[in-house]
């Protein structure tokens, strides 16, 4: 496997991220970030870019578009070995994502409050990460996908034995954690959804 030479980080549980994207920092990964994320990032002093600035396009609609663009999705999805892929690339100045952090907006721990809205419970439906997460996982053996903090310490070990890369055989392992995930994140908000009464 390549270097992994490009991340897009963006998460709601910020723990150990400081840490993770120091190391991958260290390993010369260019590190794209949005929101809150990119804010604490670039507070810790590690240097990022802004997704808006990298796609040329603003976050918008409060936030519920920030990441739905074809630089990023063509970066995640782009086949490395194929040929009119990476001609496509080039031609619209798509360049290889490598690897994605993300984790989810805390639905399930939203609706748990008594006093949770529908409304509430819908603006915390997260649209962007498991569109991400699900495009990384699709393209598994060209792209890392990390979203649980716990394998952090795991995949910066991996990249240090390897010179900077992380093997197929992690990223599939990774990828097959993140479909379990977004298949329980999809089961929440049906459950939670037929409890409502029809507005």
């Amino acid at each position: 496997m390549p270097k992994i030479q490009r991340a897009l980080i963006s998460v709601t549980d910020k723990s150990g991220i400081r840490e993770f994207a120091r190391a991958l920092a260290n390993f010369g990964v260019h590190i794209l970030s949005t929101g809150g994320t990119a804010k604490v990032l670039a507070a810790a002093g590690i240097e990022i870019t802004e997704v808006s600035d990298f796609t040329g396009f603003p976050e918008m609609l409060d936030g519920r578009v920030k990441t739905l663009h074809p630089k990023i999705h063509g970066g995640i999805l782009g086949i490395r070995t194929n040929a009119e892929h990476l001609a496509a690339m080039g031609r619209h100045g798509i360049e290889p994502i490598d690897m994605v952090v993300v984790n989810l907006y805390e639905f399930e721990k939203t609706v748990a409050s008594p006093n949770c809205s529908l409304s509430e419970a819908i603006e915390n439906i997260d649209i962007g990460g498991p569109t991400l997460l699900r495009a990384a996982s699709k393209n598994y053996r060209f792209v890392t996908v990390v979203t649980d903090p716990a394998d952090y310490a795991a995949v910066i070990d991996e990249m240090k034995s390897s010179g900077g890369a992380v093997s197929e055989q992690t990223n599939f392992a990774l990828a097959k954690k993140v479909f379990k995930l977004t298949s329980a994140y999809d089961r929440a908000i049906s459950v939670y959804l037929d409890t409502c009464r029809n507005m």
